[in-house]
């Protein structure tokens, strides 16, 4: 923050900075076109700094939906914007900003959705925004922001088997509270998360919001940089690291090696318990895909799993890869053939049903396993209807068996 503040700053002060990069997509974007409309302007400040995406109802499942795509689209083809990722060219915001290479070590990032803190995980302080916020900074191109304590937490030690960044993140929120964390920069450090992939590394800061963050983040170290190699994506802002004698408002400690499977139980991401305490718990549907596990390495991991089998009689597997780019690696690995294979249903990048409003709402009485990040009532359809968080390991083996199944028994 101190980067794009052009000066040094410190906890609890309120500065104006200049934002690297904005998005928004079809839910907060004509939100935020609205109130650029009454502000008398709806120019970007630089449409080469901000992308579009549509990626919550992907294709529109209603007229309501597909005037907000419509909406979208006359507004980026009026000014040029060369960044809006459109039906056929889609996926979730997330994933696409990190996968396309607009996610550097350095940058201050903001979107128009919570999940923005996912963009954390290659060193960036990215944050979600309000609408309004969002008018402000596509007009100006800067933020008022208050600049957030910071909190590290250390997890050493090596993954059991059967225990992924998914089980690392939800016990780290069972740990601290839904609200543990409340406007804090959040740092994950030690030698588990340096050993972890970009995608485990996703799954970690994506999930920080659910603990009440300003941002996630892990810094960027050899792995990143190869990483942003591997994609084409050549540096343009410093590669910061926190400071070896940085100041921690609190600092919380993980022993890797003692983790087990767990899942967060409804209606609170914080309801954290190990699979153990609810197996067999029977699921209606099981969905594996979302900004928080929609990735090649997750659904690698799910397939392992249901190749061979069979998703288990009275429930329904949904499988959405994060986006196009996921999905068609997962065509080459002949990955989707298994999940067809199984009984799963296969569909197109986007959010799905992790917001219950496409592709997989929940019915009054259904219990659903989901690899997304939040379990509210009502998030997945009806007010009367449970969701599971777990990884995709574990939701995977639950949709074999039918209820909620410990991953390790179907892991060699």
């Amino acid at each position: 923050m101190a980067r794009s503040c052009r000066r040094s700053v410190s906890p609890g002060e309120y500065v104006e900075a200049s934002v690297d990069l904005a998005m928004f997509h079809e839910l907060t974007g004509p939100l935020t076109l609205k109130v650029l409309r009454k502000l008398g302007s709806d120019k970007p400040w630089d449409r080469e700094k901000l992308v579009i995406v549509l990626d919550h109802q992907v294709p529109a499942d209603t007229v309501k939906t597909a005037e907000l795509h419509k909406e979208l689209r006359i507004y980026a083809r009026r000014w040029g914007i060369p960044y809006f990722y459109d039906v056929g060219r889609h996926g979730i915001a997330h994933q696409l900003l990190v996968e396309e290479g607009f996610v550097q070590p350095g940058m201050l990032i903001v979107g128009a959705d919570s999940h923005t803190c996912t963009a954390g995980a290659l060193g960036a302080f990215a944050t979600g925004v309000g609408s309004t916020d969002m008018a402000a900074v596509v007009a100006t191109g800067k933020i008022w922001l208050r600049v957030p304590e910071s909190m590290k937490i250390m997890v050493d030690g090596e993954l059991p088997k059967g225990v992924y960044a998914k089980d690392v993140v939800l016990h780290v929120i069972g740990e601290i509270g839904a609200d543990g964390a409340t406007y804090m920069a959040v740092e994950f450090h030690g030698s588990t998360i340096e050993s972890m992939s970009i995608s485990d590394r996703l799954t970690i800061c994506n999930m920080a919001v659910e603990m009440g963050a300003k941002t996630g983040m892990v810094n960027p170290d050899a792995r990143t940089l190869e990483y942003l190699r591997s994609i084409g994506c050549e540096l343009r802002y410093p590669v910061l690291r926190s400071d070896d004698n940085a100041h921690y408002a609190e600092e919380l400690h993980i022993d890797a090696s003692k983790l087990e499977p767990v899942v967060a139980c409804p209606h609170r991401v914080d309801n954290v318990k190990a699979v153990a305490e609810v197996e067999g718990t029977p699921v209606d549907q099981v969905f594996i895909g979302s900004c928080t596990n929609g990735r090649i390495e997750d659904l690698r991991v799910a397939a392992k799993i249901l190749k061979g089998r069979k998703v288990a009689e009275g429930t329904r597997l949904i499988v959405i890869p994060a986006s196009q780019r996921v999905l068609k690696e997962a065509l080459r690995e002949e990955l989707i053939d298994i999940f067809v294979d199984a009984g799963g249903v296969v569909c197109n990048p986007n959010c799905g049903p992790c917001l219950g409003g496409h592709m997989g709402v929940l019915a009054d009485g259904e219990v659903a396993i989901s690899t997304s990040n939040r379990n509210f009532i009502g998030r997945m359809g009806s007010p009367k209807s449970e969701v599971y968080l777990a990884s995709p390991a574990t939701a995977a083996a639950s949709a074999v068996e039918g209820r909620i199944t410990d991953p390790r028994r179907y892991l060699p």
